[in-house]
């Protein structure tokens, strides 16, 4: 292949807070990891791993927050995501013959039978169960470059009040990432693009070469990018910043003005879950006694209307390759006009949540198939690369501090600090604070009882800090769930922290919630020590 006139950075974030519930069966945020394996992580990894062994040259980058990949290893959800799938393959094999006299859904019923069926067995027959088996291979095939977030996806600039807090939500992913595959992450992603000057400073410190922003994080640095977001920067501490081109990611995930909202894709909202009778789905919906979604969809988007037609697969597919020629022409385009005012090659970045993969757009993991092979055969003007490829190839880079910034709705932390609720940072501002007491007060060695309890004290605090409890109350979606997440995590916090101080520890309910939050089980809490805080 001859030399590209640029690049197309293809990132993917997946990432989910930390829904284990070891105590009960009967959460419906549970089912969230498994709707996600069945929908997006197990189509991603069959798709990329399928063009890998056709010798479909690609590189993309997938970062994966250390709550998913804690999920993906752990026995307990392992166990119950193979009883979720052994009964949704049930009722897709009921439903292939519920409708074996109508002809329009029983193809695409038998379409979900088969595909449910795939996934079971590229799971337990290919990876064992884990998913991380199948990460770890797709990077060792050199095509996809895993890199991370912060611990628990903590939201870092309303943590700078306790720079401890933030060193070591950013600390403690790395570390963790290190551990499942075995070496650290080049690439950091800042939890909901959120960045404020300073940060980049930890993320040196934790080794890493380069995070992303939003668009407007870029453009408003202190000295304007010359390149705009096509070209990174280097902050002042070393670590390059890339930023978020909006016309490559508006045209795949917007709904309204992007391919997913297309007539012949199919419809989301529309689930056999909300409208077969009880009988039929109450054994997929387990303890829960409320209609939850299955995963089969028998229409189409059809257009704006309550009126939905029957899905047709291959019109979708076809749909599928088309937008893929489309997005794909567009970025030459893009491209050729960037290069001929650019004295470097420039580098379009167009990142995504993964779960708009398959999830949300169910034919998303065949668009992403179709794209990679249009790039890889279909033309020469760009090539996919990894911002690691491309800081190889340019070294030397502008310096500038990016704008504190985020992505969401106004793109300055609207989403995160609302009235709905600013309510909980008074409470984790206030236990950040007294986790670093803790760790400064409590250096190692310690009792064993003691040192159980300081990292049990670590987990509470990263997993309150999870920035989705924030966005699920601005969202108002499970708004109830997400305020006991915190109130439940900062109870348990508060708890430790004056029973590590008065030598009262309980070992039976420590050890109780050490099996509910058990997340991170090498954590060092003493990576909280530092400056004395001021309680």
């Amino acid at each position: 292949m001859s030399t590209p006139m640029g690049y197309l950075a293809i990132v993917l974030h997946a990432h989910l807070p930390f829904v284990r519930h070891a105590d009960g069966e009967d959460y419906l945020e549970e089912k969230w990891f498994y709707e996600a394996l069945i929908e997006t992580y197990i189509p991603l990894y069959i798709v990329l791993s399928r063009l890998a062994a056709e010798g479909v040259p690609y590189r993309i980058t997938i970062s994966v927050s250390p709550t998913l990949l804690s999920m993906f290893r752990d026995p307990l959800l392992q166990t119950r995501f193979s009883t979720y799938m052994n009964n949704l393959i049930d009722l897709a094999e009921q439903e292939v013959a519920r409708t074996r006299w109508l002809p329009q859904f029983h193809e695409i019923a038998k379409m979900y039978r088969d595909r449910f069926r795939a996934a079971r067995d590229v799971y337990w027959n290919d990876l064992g169960g884990d998913m991380t088996v199948g990460l770890q291979e797709l990077s060792d095939s050199g095509r996809v470059e895993l890199i991370t977030t912060a611990a628990t996806h903590g939201y870092l600039p309303l943590m700078e009040v306790c720079p401890e807090a933030t060193r070591a939500q950013i600390r403690a992913g790395v570390e963790y990432f290190r551990q499942v595959f075995g070496f650290g992450p080049k690439g950091f992603w800042l939890p909901e693009c959120g960045y404020s000057p300073g940060i980049d400073g930890y993320l040196k410190e934790a080794g890493i070469a380069y995070f992303f922003t939003d668009s407007h994080g870029l453009l408003n640095a202190s000295v304007r990018p010359r390149y705009g977001v096509y070209a990174p920067v280097y902050c002042r501490s070393g670590i390059a910043a890339f930023g978020r081109d909006m016309e490559s990611s508006k045209q795949v995930w917007s709904a309204q003005e992007g391919y997913p909202g297309d007539y012949d894709y199919r419809e989301f909202y529309r689930d056999i879950g909300h409208e077969l009778d009880w009988e039929s789905i109450k054994h997929l919906m387990g303890n829960c006694s409320v209609r939850l979604q299955t995963g089969l969809k028998y229409y189409r988007v059809t257009g704006r209307t309550d009126h939905k037609e029957p899905y047709v697969r291959q019109w979708a597919l076809e749909k599928a390759a088309t937008h893929a020629g489309n997005f794909v022409f567009n970025r030459e385009r893009q491209v050729e006009y960037l290069a001929s005012v650019m004295d470097r090659t420039p580098i379009i970045v167009a990142p995504y949540d993964a779960e708009l993969f398959g999830h949300w757009w169910f034919e998303g993991p065949e668009f992403l198939d179709y794209v990679i092979r249009k790039i890889a055969y279909d033309q020469n003007t760009i090539e996919l690369a990894t911002p690691s490829d491309y800081l190889k190839l340019h070294p030397r880079n502008q310096v500038t501090t990016p704008s504190m910034s985020s992505w969401g709705y106004m793109g300055y932390s609207e989403v995160w600090l609302a009235d709905c609720n600013n309510w909980i940072y008074r409470h984790l501002h206030t236990i950040a604070w007294r986790m670093t007491d803790l760790a400064n007060s409590h250096p190692h060695p310690q009792p064993e009882l003691t040192r159980r309890a300081l990292a049990q004290a670590a987990r509470e605090l990263l997993l309150a800090q999870s920035s989705d409890w924030a966005f699920i109350m601005k969202a108002g979606t499970c708004v109830d769930y997400a305020k006991k997440r915190v109130e439940t995590h900062v109870a348990r916090f508060l708890r430790l922290y004056d029973d590590i101080k008065a030598s009262t520890i309980d070992p039976g309910w420590l050890a109780e919630i050490e099996e509910q939050s058990n997340i991170f089980p090498d954590i060092d809490y003493t990576v909280y020590a530092g400056a004395q805080a001021s309680l």
